[in-house]
């Protein structure tokens, strides 16, 4: 995993970064970066909001803040997704990809 190509923007006590959402998968799972992307497989179909809700509680799991303070920004209808999560800074994201 090439952790140094994600693209992380730290401001004010939290972060934001992109994710790459693959939907339907056999088990929910952090791929790691592809791209600029961090790279998520979600076993819930992208129907009802049902993918962006896995998204958010799985990555609050992997970093260890509460589901509240993951926000998808931008992409909710998309594959490619921005992200802020609350109360964490850039070194906690990349700590996952160790």
């Amino acid at each position: 995993m090439n952790r140094d190509s994600l693209k992380i923007t730290e401001t004010g006590g939290s972060v934001v970064f992109s994710v790459h959402v693959q939907p339907r998968a056999s088990r929910t799972e952090l791929c790691g970066v592809q791209g600029e992307e961090l790279k998520l497989r979600l076993t819930s179909p992208p129907v009802d909001d049902a993918a962006n809700r896995l998204c958010q509680e799985f990555l609050a799991k992997l970093l260890g803040v509460a589901k509240s303070r993951v926000t998808i920004v931008a992409g909710a209808k998309s594959r490619h997704k921005t992200v802020q999560v609350t109360g964490i800074g850039k070194d906690e994201v990349l700590a996952l990809l160790n």
